[in-house]
């Protein structure tokens, strides 16, 4: 028997075949109803215009579980009364977790601490693998030119597609502004996805200038 292929199993749940809403946190998200309309609806973060023109569902909620974004929260004892927070039924942590002696003298990552935070909710935390990273690069490095940082937004993406059948509905996608963080290579993102829209499998929301 095959060993089963990793980036197939990277996206937990049953969104697979449902229809898929990822919501990025870029301004001026004004989709409620259709947001609010998918089987699944992935957010990120502190989820911007949660509750309000954004819509107010969310099954999974991507949480960034390296860097200074991630230690704020755990510093945060009102972090797991959120409201995006308690309605998610599931976590995602983006990154896997780097081993204690790669991990000093400052530590990045903050994935056992996340964790031990979360758990208590009782709800399902899923961490994406390294084979997607790998994948992610190698997507990105032809059209970004050297070996690229990927955003969660961009892995998340990766993930619901790499996992989902080619005769599946596109995932609808608001708010994703490719901005933000310099080392992130938003030029190659956007025109990865936009390649992904014309192929079927994304459908962007508002729809790329360049697809």
């Amino acid at each position: 028997m095959p060993a089963p292929d990793p980036l197939r199993a990277a996206w937990p749940g049953p969104s697979l075949h449902g229809a898929v809403v990822v919501v990025g946190n870029a301004p001026g998200v004004d989709a409620a109803a259709a947001i609010d309309a998918g089987a699944s609806v992935v957010r990120f973060n502190n989820a911007a215009g949660f509750g309000g023109r954004a819509g107010s569902r969310v099954t999974h909620l991507v949480l960034v579980n390296r860097g200074g974004q991630m230690r704020e929260w755990l510093d945060d004892p009102g972090f797991c009364d959120r409201p995006v927070v308690r309605r998610a039924q599931a976590f995602v942590l983006p990154f896997p977790m780097l081993p204690e002696a790669h991990n000093r003298p400052e530590p990045i990552c903050f994935t056992r601490e996340a964790l031990a935070m979360l758990r208590p909710l009782g709800k399902p935390v899923h961490i994406l693998p390294e084979e997607l990273h790998e994948a992610a690069r190698a997507g990105l490095a032809p059209l970004a030119g050297e070996r690229s940082n990927p955003s969660t937004g961009f892995l998340t993406v990766l993930a619901l597609l790499a996992g989902r059948p080619a005769a599946a509905a596109p995932v609808e996608a608001h708010g994703f502004g490719f901005a933000g963080w310099p080392g992130h290579p938003w030029a190659a993102e956007r025109a990865w996805c936009s390649r992904a829209a014309v192929a079927g499998r994304l459908r962007l929301h508002p729809p790329p200038t360049d697809a």
